[in-house]
């Protein structure tokens, strides 16, 4: 086509364009409909402003009341009065014009801009997470107008005939469109109720942790499944053009993600077992600490007394070694060595210590109460040892070890017993005088 032709083409559609338009310009219907539309206009912002005046809800913010939530929703709706009541008029225009003037299509096509204009102003409102918003601007609104304008057909028409094809399956753009559209959504749904149902369940008091932790994930993995399988429906394929494919996808995928899949089943072994439970304090084999806060389903979280999270993959507490310091019993035993002078009578020691440490309010009796011990004769001073039991971990909020000492030191000050203090001697002899000076250090 040479460039003669299609500047020919472009007049004669534009001579076209302008006869109709000179038409529209020439017809009373014309005039009449833009009359209607300005009046619903007008009377759609006069009614809105006596409404916002005169109801005391919308006219000013509440501060107090019963129903305060529901009455600050309702103050934050006031913007939509106007919109909504436009796309109204022009619904009662259109019925109008139809039986007075047989033509409405003018109301109809402002009347569809007026339900875009509507609907972004209920994305703005409403919408408030970033992504979820900009796909409703940047996606549902021009869907919207398009679908108002009456050139939906055409589109989704078009986007369908952008396919290519493998075997059996079809693949389109109008196919990706929705599985990219419906599968967000879906997804989302999934995510806000999959996180909605776990929050109820793991509130249920009266049912043990491992339990809600099992039921939790177990509802995880249904909301999951029931999605893919309504996105499959949607988007109409045919599962079993996608059994050969998805049988050869499987075998690549069990190959690279084999790690995934043995931290998820190791997850599931981890609940049905008990071994590990929410609460627990764990020490991992490269001694990293923390409390056990959640086991998702790749990886469980260890939070530790100075802020940080650990993320241990699953398959770790079922292949390596680890401590759980409080899975069956949260009470551990503690403890503290100290020395004292050889000039000591030993027996002296052990009532005055016990006594000291037994007066702290979270050591316990029970299943042993406070015991010292003669551990060894060093070289400076006669070596004990307390040990105590607690319930509790010597960290974070508790510092058992540290008050401990503290209440030793005081106890053996007050007793009149006396602490090793290390003496080196040492020997400086010059050379060929056989004097010498000697230092001794405390």
């Amino acid at each position: 086509m040479t460039a003669a032709m299609t500047i020919d083409i472009i007049q004669t559609k534009a001579l076209a364009w302008l006869a109709i338009l000179q038409g529209w310009l020439a017809s009373p219907q014309f005039y009449a409909q833009v009359i209607a539309i300005v009046a619903a206009w007008i009377a759609a912002k006069i009614v809105a402003r006596a409404v916002m005046h005169r109801v005391a809800l919308l006219r000013e913010e509440p501060t107090e009341g019963r129903f305060l939530r529901y009455q600050r929703l309702a103050f934050s709706c006031r913007s939509l009065i106007e919109p909504a009541l436009f796309v109204a008029l022009m619904m009662v225009a259109a019925s109008v014009a139809d039986a007075a003037l047989g033509s409405s299509w003018l109301i109809r096509i402002a009347q569809s801009l007026a339900l875009i204009r509507l609907l972004h102003a209920v994305i703005m409102r409403f919408l408030t997470h970033p992504v979820i918003n900009a796909a409703a601007r940047w996606i549902g609104l021009p869907v919207a107008a398009i679908y108002a304008l009456g050139y939906f057909g055409q589109f989704t028409a078009a986007l369908d005939s952008v396919a290519f094809a493998a075997g059996n399956i079809r693949i389109s753009l109008l196919a990706l469109s929705k599985a990219a559209l419906f599968g967000g959504i879906l997804f989302w749904l999934g995510r806000a109720s999959s996180t909605a149902g776990q929050k109820v369940i793991r509130d249920q008091q009266s049912v043990d942790v491992q339990t809600r932790e099992l039921a939790a994930k177990a509802l995880e993995l249904m909301v999951f499944a029931i999605v893919g399988l309504l996105l499959l429906n949607i988007l109409g394929l045919d599962l079993t053009a996608l059994a050969v494919f998805g049988g050869a996808l499987g075998v690549g995928l069990g190959f690279g993600l084999q790690q995934i899949a043995a931290a998820f089943i190791s997850g599931i072994i981890l609940l049905l077992e008990r071994s590990l439970k929410i609460g627990d304090y764990i020490e991992l084999e490269n001694g990293k600490q923390g409390t056990l806060t959640q086991i998702n389903m790749r990886a469980s979280i260890l939070s530790t007394f100075d802020g940080k999270d650990i993320n241990v993959p699953n398959d770790k507490f079922i292949t390596t070694q680890f401590i759980n310091w409080t899975h069956a019993d949260t009470r551990q035993r503690y403890e503290v060595a100290f020395a004292v002078a050889y000039d000591t009578d030993l027996h002296e020691v052990p009532p005055v210590i016990i006594k000291a440490v037994s007066a702290h309010p979270q050591v316990l009796k029970e299943p042993e109460a406070p015991d010292v011990e003669l551990r060894d004769f060093g070289a400076a001073g006669v070596n004990f040892a307390v040990e105590f039991w607690v319930d509790g971990i010597d960290d974070g909020k508790n510092k058992f070890t540290s008050e401990i000492r503290f209440m030793i030191w005081d106890a053996l000050k007050k007793a009149g017993i006396s602490m090793p203090s290390t003496v080196q001697e040492v020997r400086m002899v010059t050379g060929g005088t056989g004097a010498g000076t000697r230092k001794r250090k405390t």
